[in-house]
């Protein structure tokens, strides 16, 4: 996107200097708005022309079967696909009788800025009519931060040269028509029409539709409030029926006049809600919005985002994209998480359909890291939801034979809604990663009453699975066989090191919460003995690791597997999995994301300097980055190593994901996770930012492009802001008391205000590990 000649880099927004109908889609999802709660796709105003047409409410799904071939216990039988809701942003304009389509008449100008500082997305253009008419449209929109249903448009138009007559039709619109779904066509067919009408209303200048989700029985209401400001004998009408509610405005403006419009529109659902108590909570809503007032709301938005960007801003000097980047992903994460208050945050957020609007892992081992250190909050709420969806995990682990739980690899609501076993179910490390979250959330913040009221429970169920899922061999140590790590190309392994260490993390973070809080591990039947079994698994834990070759295996027996024969496969043939069969990867080495490269990142403390070195080097040539997870995590465990140049090609890899969209599927919605590795990227690759127990360790060093690297960390009631430049970095505590840091392995204490200076030493001087043909990063 940023390299196609309409967009600009640019500090702190992103612009569009013209309409580009080959990028439209993409650009619906870079414009995207959301809150957590309400998310708007950046479709144009009126509605047409689009890529692709989306109104997300996080939480509203439909149901479709999952048949199979032949039939297997313990298969899903349905899966949850997220649906378009009731659009709100439609304002359709006429000029003296000729629709504004941007595709007829001539565009004079156009332009649409993200700006990432005010949350607002702002639109101009001037366009001439067929019939000769010229007009300038100005439209602003918000999703609020701080008026979680509520989002809202301001849209004016003015008349140019001559006088105009103007009709401007705000709209709520539900069951649009979207483009032909591709791929798993009983999903698609779950997404015709999905909304059930149940009530339709327009009074005066408010609108309002209630509908019903045909299968999944969820209510969904829509309603919207307008604010008209025109020229003497503007008027006014509404109606509505089942699946439109429609105001018209209408005027004649003389040259220069304006006619402005400004829409609120509130959002609820619910499952179990009444239709009469729906209408009232979104009449409520709307009717707090109007008493706000347009110019609140945007004030509102501003002043959160000012406190947001003092406690998260990445400042870049030496690369004028990535400090774009950085900035673009850190808004769409906050976006993602700000309110989504014990719901999920899904893979692409609420910016499109991709992956049918499901949560995966990548919430709590790519975003949530980035959110413990800058709006904790989120992090609670979002675990809080991983704990509502308890009763499935059990009632899944029990399926499967199992204690505990057994968390989704895919989902919506909480049951899995993978149909395939071995990219699905059998990656249990799920159940480890939302532990390791607690743990990270718990220590950042020093939380007690979440650890409590939350975290007990997750860690137990979640090491009651591994203990039943795990065995002691006959020497005593404890397998866990039959799993898929993070590499989707190594499928139901034994004894997979990323896993494996992640549960014993695991099991020993139960054993200890199990200590601290007798009365909440009592409620849940978890004793001494049970925790001393956890122990006992955990420090018998299998690791692979090949003594011929000194590195860690990716899981057992993978180092002696035949190579993927890299050299005989075409650039075009990457993804490998759209073009070869799973058996073959299964049983070859190769890599479709960072595995154990992953494992040295999040369980760092039981790798020396001298097998990260190692390790890095022999699974760099294996690892084809078939995912948009892999390359932030890369750059990290590069940037650890010393080859920062590989660093900071892999970390702008991870940054422009979207913005250059180069999985080439932006048009989806955003990749989440992808734009949170860049935080990762920059601050735990080239800052060096580790937990070390209940304190900070950081080892920073920065690539030759970078002149200076600067970021802020929220820890333990603490503000602290760290600057690195070539030779040095600077340690500030701006709030909360004394804090011992460690730098490069020595201790410093910090003291409000007063920055610490340090060296920073040179990194070893390493030969360059190879990548697989055609899979090098782009270099910079």
């Amino acid at each position: 996107m940023i390299t196609h000649r309409s967009y600009a880099v640019e500090p702190w927004s992103v612009r569009e200097t013209e309409l580009s109908l080959e990028v439209l889609a993409q650009s619906e999802s870079v414009f995207a708005l959301s809150n957590g709660h309400v998310g708007w796709r950046g479709n144009l105003d009126e509605g047409e022309p689009h890529g692709l047409p989306g109104s997300y409410l996080n939480g509203v799904y439909e149901v479709h079967p999952l048949p199979y071939a032949e039939a297997g216990y313990g298969y899903p039988e349905s899966g949850q696909t997220v649906i378009n809701v009731t659009n709100g942003k439609i304002l359709r304009l006429l000029v003296d009788d000729e629709p504004f389509d941007l595709r007829y008449g001539r565009l004079v100008s156009h332009e649409r800025t993200l700006d990432l500082r005010s949350g607002l997305m702002e639109r101009t253009c001037e366009w001439v009519s067929p019939a000769g008419s010229r007009v300038r449209v100005r439209a602003t929109r918000l999703v609020s931060l701080t008026q979680r249903a509520i989002a809202a448009v301001a849209y004016e138009v003015e008349a140019v040269g001559s006088q105009a007559r103007v009709v401007i039709q705000s709209e709520l619109v539900a069951n649009e028509q979207l483009p032909e779904a591709e791929g798993d066509p009983r999903a698609a067919m779950a997404l015709q029409a999905p909304l059930e009408a149940e009530e339709h209303f327009a009074i005066g200048h408010r609108l309002r539709l209630v509908h019903r989700t045909r299968h999944s029985g969820l209510r969904v209401a829509v309603a919207a409030d307008h604010v008209v400001n025109g020229p003497e004998r503007t008027t006014t009408d509404s109606e509505s029926r089942a699946d439109t509610a429609r105001l018209t405005v209408t005027s004649v403006l003389g040259p220069g006049q304006k006619l402005r419009v400004e829409k609120f529109v509130a959002h609820g659902w619910s499952g179990v809600r009444s239709l009469p108590a729906m209408s009232d909570q979104v009449d409520a809503a709307l009717a707090a919005a109007r008493h706000s007032g347009w110019a609140a709301l945007v004030d509102a938005q501003r002043e959160y985002l000012d406190d947001f960007w003092a406690r998260a801003d990445v400042e870049v000097d030496g690369d004028e994209e990535i400090q774009q980047a950085v900035r673009f992903a850190l808004f769409h994460v906050l976006q993602a998480g700000a309110r989504a208050e014990e719901r999920a945050i899904p893979a692409k957020g609420l910016t499109g359909s991709g992956y049918d609007g499901h949560a995966f892992w990548d919430t709590e081992m790519f975003v949530l890291p980035v959110l413990t250190y800058t709006s904790p909050p989120a992090v609670a709420e979002a675990l809080r939801w991983r704990q509502s969806t308890l009763p499935a995990a059990r009632e899944r682990a029990a399926q499967l034979g199992l204690q505990g739980a057994a968390f989704p690899w895919r989902t919506i609501e909480g049951q899995e809604g993978s149909a395939y076993w071995p990219a699905g179910t059998a990656a249990f490390h799920v159940n480890a990663d939302i532990a390791h979250a607690v743990v990270r959330y718990v220590a950042a913040t020093g939380d007690e009453d979440f650890e409590r009221d939350t975290g007990v429970e997750l860690l137990v169920e979640t090491a009651r699975l591994w203990r039943s899922l795990g065995h002691h061999d006959h020497h005593g140590t404890f397998h866990i066989d039959g799993v898929t790590g993070p590499d989707e190309y190594s499928a139901i392994a034994d004894d997979n090191t990323y896993t494996n260490l992640m549960a014993r993390a695991n099991l020993l973070a139960a054993a200890d919460v199990v200590e601290r809080h007798t009365k909440e591990a009592d409620r849940l039947g978890a004793d001494d003995e049970e925790a001393a079994a956890w122990r006992d698994a955990a420090e018998a834990m299998n690791l692979p690791y090949n003594d011929e070759l000194g590195v860690h295996e990716q899981h057992a027996g993978f180092t002696r597997y035949q190579r993927w024969d890299f050299a005989g496969t075409r650039p075009d043939q990457y993804p490998l999995l759209l073009h070869f069969p799973y058996f073959d990867l299964y049983r070859k080495q190769v890599v479709k994301q960072a595995d154990l490269v992953l494992a040295m990142y999040t369980c760092g403390a039981e790798f020396d300097e001298e097998h990260i070195a190692r390790n890095f080097a022999y699974y760099e040539p294996l690892t084809v980055r078939d995912s948009s997870l892999s390359a932030c995590v890369q750059a990290v465990i590069a940037a650890q190593a010393g080859h920062l140049r590989l660093a900071y090609d892999y970390a702008a890899e991870a940054a422009l994901m979207d913005l250059e969209d180069l999985e080439h599927n932006t048009r989806d919605g955003l990749h989440i996770a992808s734009l949170a590795g860049t935080w990762m990227a920059l601050v735990t690759g080239f800052g060096g930012t580790r937990r070390a127990g209940e304190t900070l360790a950081f080892a920073p060093r920065l690539p030759e492009k970078f002149s200076r690297l600067a970021f802020t960390l929220l820890f333990r009631g603490r503000r602290l802001r760290v600057e690195i430049g070539q030779d040095s970095a600077t340690y500030t505590l701006l709030s909360g008391p004394d804090l011992v840091i460690r730098h490069h392995g020595d201790a410093v204490t910090l003291r409000r205000d007063t920055p610490v200076d340090r060296p920073v030493p040179p990194p070893k001087h390493l030969p360059p590990p190879e990548q697989p043909p055609h899979r090098k990063p782009h270099a910079r």
